[in-house]
């Protein structure tokens, strides 16, 4: 089984892996683009969650 800390990423993480802002990462995931969760006032993203995304937008972008 996989470690906890290795399949959930934090915001911070999810910026440095896609090179954008806090703000566009809040936004991917209030608008549920991003699947992810809450504890308390920290959010929580499943890895698996991050690499559906970057599959979904690299087949939106290969169908133009």
């Amino acid at each position: 089984m996989e470690n906890a800390s290795t399949t959930l990423i934090t915001v911070e993480e999810l910026c440095e892996e896609l090179m954008i802002g806090k703000n566009t990462a809040y936004k991917l995931l209030t608008s549920g683009e991003i699947k992810g969760f809450r504890v308390g006032r920290i959010w929580k993203i499943p890895r698996e969650s991050l690499n559906r995304y970057l599959i979904e937008q690299t087949s939106i972008l290969s169908k133009k």
